[in-house]
């Protein structure tokens, strides 16, 4: 099993910073894709940014310049740092990972639980 945790959501004023994390565990033999989505309540689900294993990265338009994500291969964490955070960012953030569980084995996409993040106008 795989499991992934997110943790450093919460509520800030416009303009304020937060900064996501999201730990997998369990039966890791390689992470490839490490990312963030988000999804507003009347909204899908969109991705936010990811992270490829060499460091490639992608951010969605509406985010970039004002969030940042990294990761620590040595503990298999994912960060989201999120500046210059605006109400429209308010959403559950979703962490997402693409998993090897054997040498030979295929990749899964696995998903944490979900963050709240709430900034306030």
């Amino acid at each position: 099993q795989v499991r992934l945790v997110e943790s450093g959501g919460g509520l800030v004023q416009a303009g304020g910073s937060l900064r996501l994390s999201c730990a997998a565990s369990g039966s890791i033999f390689s992470i490839n894709f490490m990312g963030w989505y988000r999804q507003a309540p009347g909204n899908e689900r969109e991705p936010v940014a990811g992270i490829i294993i060499g460091r490639s990265t992608n951010y969605a338009d509406s985010v970039k310049g004002r969030f940042t994500v990294s990761r620590d291969d040595a503990n298999n964490t994912a960060y989201l740092q999120m500046n210059s955070l605006k109400p429209e960012d308010t959403a559950v953030y979703y962490c997402a990972a693409d998993v090897r569980r054997a040498r030979y084995g295929g990749f899964s996409r696995y998903w944490g639980q979900g963050t709240q993040v709430t900034v306030s106008s």
